[in-house]
Order: structure tokens, then sequence, then C-alpha cells
């Protein structure tokens, strides 16, 4: 095995202990609350989440993403990100005060203009920490990571949960977020060696702002794309149904981040370090995809067929309007993983300028297709992101197809076995939904029968990432009998 396949294999297994660990103890969280808040406690948060985002980007400005592609940068180059950084927060935790006012005008919702305020101040302290967590995503070490966000999610949510049961409503949403970033900060600088350097290099970060430079404005699209349903729903309907549209993204989001957010820790820095040798990198990028699809096509065909029991089970029937809504997004979380593959290469490549060109043109086209969807209700919201979602990966991968030669038809092709398999799964499921059960019982039967229809349906069908993963089993075992043997 070479080294750096045992680091990535080391990297993937830390970020997934990470990611269940820490969104597994948020979705908890967030079950609890969302049995004692309502939905338009969430809506009012969710309302806040584009201004917020905003703030983000344009905090972060790319640079993170330029300190991973580069593979050599130094101590300078860290410390003049690092102080830019903290100068742009302050001077956006500024802006974001200044038109808290308006906000909550806009909205016609007075207690925005407050709760602006102290996400503003929980956008600042994150800053604090924002080098320590890049340099531990460039070094893949996931370890110190999961360790921070399994601490920080559970100090916050569990005051959260205390403050709702107390009757503090949206407040218990808000300062949760601050004291998430205020905990993250103090582990990330005790368990992380980097500390900056009193120097600012200008020319240092002209540099990085060639790569950062063009993330910065797609950043910037993609969450105005992203968090536009909030204003639109917002302003033009009730913030109960910005709660509900919001809890239905989230759900989808959720059962699909376990993985996207693996891909994105992992393949990037990955291809990175490759990516010159486009060999190796197309067969890595294959293999990668068809190990993801293989988990996430039975995943998101759960959430669409058993959308119903989901939300009864986990958030109560005061949240059921979400479930049309939910069964609509899960064809978005079917096809992220290709699409943010197939973005990673383009990345890796160091091709900002040609990313930045078609982000614009797919984020334009979404932004397009949600406001027209606005007239139509919150379902034609839904529809909307699944149309966007479909161009923006024949996009993607039309650029894939030219660096790596292997585009939308080889993708698609590569998956058909996989599925094949989906489709009698998910046929399992929905028979099961027809029976008069307790939703607890159809929960768990469904899923169940649809999981052993699927691992049948792949052994069949020699699907290959299956196969791949028996061999893995046999080998470890083989080599955990040899262990025995010896000793």
């Amino acid at each position: 095995m070479t080294a750096l396949l045992q680091k990535t294999t080391k990297a993937v297994l830390w970020s997934i202990v990470d990611i269940f660990m820490r969104q597994g103890l948020q979705f908890i969280v967030v079950i609890v609350l969302a049995r004692i808040l309502t939905p338009a406690d969430f809506g009012v948060i969710a309302m806040l989440g584009i201004f917020v985002a905003v703030a983000g980007v344009f905090i972060d400005s790319g640079f993170s993403s330029a300190l991973i592609q580069r593979q050599n940068t130094t101590h300078t180059d860290e410390s003049t990100v690092y102080f830019f950084n903290l100068g742009m927060g302050a001077v956006v935790v500024l802006m974001l005060c200044i038109i808290a006012p308006w906000i909550a005008t806009f909205f016609k919702e007075p207690v925005l203009q407050n709760l602006t305020y102290v996400m503003a101040f929980s956008s600042l302290i994150g800053t604090l920490g924002s080098i320590h967590s890049t340099l531990l995503n460039k070094e893949l070490n996931f370890k110190v990571t999961a360790k921070v966000g399994v601490i920080a999610t559970l100090s916050s949510g569990s005051l959260a949960i205390v403050l709702a049961y107390q009757g503090f409503g949206v407040w218990s949403l808000a300062l949760q977020g601050v004291v998430a970033s205020v905990v993250t900060v103090v582990l990330l600088w005790f368990w992380h060696p980097w500390r900056p350097l009193w120097i600012f290099s200008f020319a240092s970060l002209r540099t990085l702002f060639k790569f950062g430079g063009y993330l910065t404005v797609m950043n910037l699209v993609s969450v105005l794309h992203t968090n536009l349903y909030s204003v639109l729903i917002g302003k033009f309907y009730s913030v109960h149904d910005v709660g509900i549209y919001d809890r239905a993204q989230k759900t989808q989001m959720m059962s699909g981040n376990l993985i996207i957010s693996i891909i994105n820790r992992v393949s990037f820095p990955v291809f990175s370090s490759v990516a010159k040798d486009k060999e190796r990198l197309a067969r890595g990028f294959r293999k990668a995809q068809r190990l993801v699809m293989y988990a996430n096509i039975p995943l998101m065909l759960g959430v669409i067929v058993l959308a119903d029991p989901i939300v009864r089970v986990l958030f109560g029937v005061q949240w059921l309007a979400c479930v049309p809504i939910l069964r609509i997004l899960g064809v978005v979380g079917l096809l992220l993983p290709m699409q943010i593959f197939n973005v990673n290469i383009l990345m890796a490549q160091g091709r900002s300028d040609l990313l930045f060109k078609i982000m614009l043109l797919k984020r334009s086209v979404a932004i397009g297709l949600t406001i027209a969807a606005s007239f139509y209700g919150i379902l034609a919201i839904a529809w909307a992101q699944v149309l966007a979602s479909l161009f923006a990966l024949w996009v993607n991968a039309h650029y894939t197809d030219v660096f790596l030669n292997y585009g939308i038809r080889k993708q698609l092709s590569d998956l058909i076995p996989y599925m094949s398999a989906g489709v009698l799964s998910g046929l399992g499921m929905w028979a099961v939904t027809f029976a008069d059960l307790p939703y607890y019982l159809e929960l768990v039967l469904a899923a169940g029968l649809g999981a052993g229809l699927y691992l049948l349906a792949s052994h069949l069908l020699h699907v290959d990432a299956h196969t791949e993963i028996l061999d893995l089993i046999r080998k470890r075992n083989q080599s955990s009998l040899a262990t025995v043997d010896e000793l």
C-alpha cells in the first residue's frame, strides 16, 4: 500500500468517525428541538441564513481552498490569510450590524434585528480558528477535527435543548451557534500547534488570490442560490413556510451530508496531490465515485420513498407539510455526489478560471429558475432545484470529459447496475408502505427490506463497489485469522 493510499484510507476512516459522530449528534439535537420549538422558530433562523452565508464567503475569500490546493505554502502565506480573515471578519460583522434593522423591516419580523447582531458575532468568533481548520483538512488530520466537532456539538446542543425547554424559543437556536463557535475555536487552538507570525505579505495575498479570488465569486453566487428560497418564501409567503421548507432541505442534506462531507474533505486534497497524473486521477475519480454512489443511491431513495414515516417518527405531525418537499429534494441529493466529484476534478487542476465561468452559468440558471418558481408556490421552488441540479451535473461532467475522457455518458453507464439495484430496493420499501402498520414499525421494516434487497441485487448484478467492499472485508478477516494463528 502506497503512502498516499495509507494516508487517504486513514483520513477517510477518521472523517467518517467525525462526520457520523458530529452530524449524528447534531441531528439528535435537531430532533429534540423540533418537538419543542415551532416551524416558525426554525424559519426565523433560516431567513438569516443567506446573510450569514454571504458574510462567511467574504471573510474566507477563497483563501482556505487556495491554501489546500497549493502544495508548498509557507508560514507567511498562512499568517497573511489569517490576518486578512480577521480584518475582513470585522468589516463584514460591522456591515451586518448596520443592515440589521433593514433586515427586520424587510421580512416584517422585529426579532431579526437582535438575532442578526448575535449571529454576526458568532461569525467573527469563527474566523479565529479558520486557519487551524484549513490546515487540518490539508493534512487529512480528521482525528483532531473529530474530537473538536463532537465536543462542540455536545456542549452547544445540550445548551440549546435546555434553553428550548425553558421557553427561550428561537434564541435557543441562535445561542447554540455562538457556543459552538466559541468551543470550536478554543479546542482548535489547544490541539493544533499552528500560531500566526506577526507578518502580512501583500505579495503572498496576491498570489493566493489568483486562485481564491475566482472561488470567492463562485461561492458567493452559490450561497445566494442555496439560501435564496428563505428570502423568497419569507417575503412572499410566511415564516412558518420558511421553517417547513428549511426542515425538508436540512433533512435531505443531513441524509446525504454524511457522505458529501467525506467527499469534500478527502477528494479535493487527494485529487490535488495527483492532479498532474491524468491517468491516475481518472482511475481514482472513477473508483471513488462508484463507491460513494453505492452508498448514496439506497440512502436517498429511502428518503424519497419513506419521507412520510421519517418525518412522523423524527419530528412529529406538526412537520408533515414538509413531506412532499422532502421527496422532491431527495432527487437533488441523489445527484449531488456526482456534482461534487466533477467539480473537485476542476479544482484539483487549479482551473479556478474555468470553474468560475461554469459556476456563474450554473448558478445564474438556478437562481433564475428559483425566482420564476417562487410565483407558483414552495413545491415549485423544490422542482426548480431539481432542474438546476440536472443542468449543473451536465455542465460539470462535460469538463471532466474534456480533461479525463470520462463524461456523463460513461459515468452514468458505470452506475446502471447501481441504479438497477436501487430501483428494486425502492420498490420493496414502497410495497411496505401499503401495509397498515404503526409508523415506527413501517420505517424499520421498509428500511430493513430495502437494504436487504439492495445488497442482494448488488451481488446478483456484480456491482463493482459491492464486490470491492466484500473483497476488502475478506482480506481483513484473513489477516486477522493469520495474526491469531501466529499468536
